[in-house]
């Protein structure tokens, strides 16, 4: 059991927008400690390679993630690894509740992200990690030479295509309706590639499972017509949208019906003294620099509520 402790801002996610809010606490002169429950970086530490954010054409996911985590501690962050269960109000404070400890906050930034959506038929959690995968930068060499899917229509699923392509026989991508949400030059990247099938207006099915308990092949059905269609595929990586991780502050802050956090620019919640910024707040743009905005406003924001 680790001792209380207390900071001057607790900010509850290690992706771009909490540990860029760390390095605007750090920078003020305020005392920040970060707590992640999994890994640092946060979704876009599997990106390949990030060509949208501004001054850097070329940097992978993963460098851009470290880059930040050693940047907020060479500042002074603590960021430290443990799963917050419970925010409670604590005079003007607040006091951050882990498995380990209690941390009193004077103020709190929320910055959980997102995960990834899953497709919700019967046997994908069986076949997750036998075929069935939701990170194709993490899984995808395994498929080296062999042919795969992939399940969605935006940014996401087209990097996960395109890096793919680079050393799998062929790719399909499997989207529920005959045009993309993702950006124009993607698809068009995309399209240029001989190793690429489109498979549109089609949902997935069923997943078929081969007598080795590995993942087999796909049945996608068209929308229209209710044609089936068995796809062979050894992997099929599912990049269907995504998920806000926010019901243990459902008590605490305002959620929207999709359990994203109701707050706006200025990052300010329905609770005094809390704070979100990245993905995980309600917006109409979720992108790298976004993120990274979010956590400027929401460090400096808890900073001026530290100091009131």
């Amino acid at each position: 059991m680790k001792d209380n402790a207390q900071a001057d801002v607790v900010i509850i996610g290690a992706g771009t927008a909490g540990l860029t809010a760390a390095i605007y606490v750090q920078r003020a002169g305020k005392a920040s400690l970060v707590l992640e429950g999994n890994a640092y970086g946060g979704q876009i530490i599997n990106t390949p390679d990030i060509e949208n954010y501004p001054g850097i054409a070329h940097i992978s996911g993963f460098d851009f993630a470290t880059g930040l985590y050693n940047q907020a501690q060479e500042l002074g962050a603590k960021i430290e690894f443990e799963s917050v269960l419970e925010i409670v109000p604590d005079g003007k404070g607040k006091i951050v509740k882990t498995r380990e400890r209690e941390i009193h906050a004077g103020a709190v930034i929320l910055a959980t992200g997102v995960v990834r959506r899953e497709l919700g038929l019967p046997n994908e959690k069986k076949l997750a990690g036998k075929g069935v995968s939701y990170c194709a930068t993490c899984d995808g060499a395994f498929y080296r030479k062999k042919e795969v899917a992939v399940n969605g229509g935006g940014n996401t699923a087209l990097e996960d295509a395109l890096f793919l392509t680079r050393f799998c026989s062929r790719v399909y991508l499997i989207h529920r309706r005959d045009a993309f949400r993702a950006d124009a030059a993607e698809v068009e990247k995309l399209k240029a590639k001989d190793n690429v099938e489109l498979v549109l207006n089609a949902t997935i099915d069923e997943l078929k499972e081969g007598e080795d308990g590995k993942l087999s092949g796909v049945e996608v059905v068209d929308k229209f017509t209710g044609e089936k269609r068995i796809i062979p595929a050894a992997g099929l990586f599912v990049a269907i949208g995504q998920v806000p991780s926010n019901q243990a502050f459902a008590g605490i802050v305002d959620l929207d019906e999709a359990g994203y956090i109701v707050a706006g620019e200025d990052t300010r919640t329905s609770a005094e003294g809390i704070f979100a910024a990245g993905d995980c707040r309600t917006k109409s743009v979720r992108q790298l620099a976004t993120a990274a905005g979010d956590g400027a406003v929401a460090g400096l924001a808890a900073c001026q509520y530290v100091e009131a």
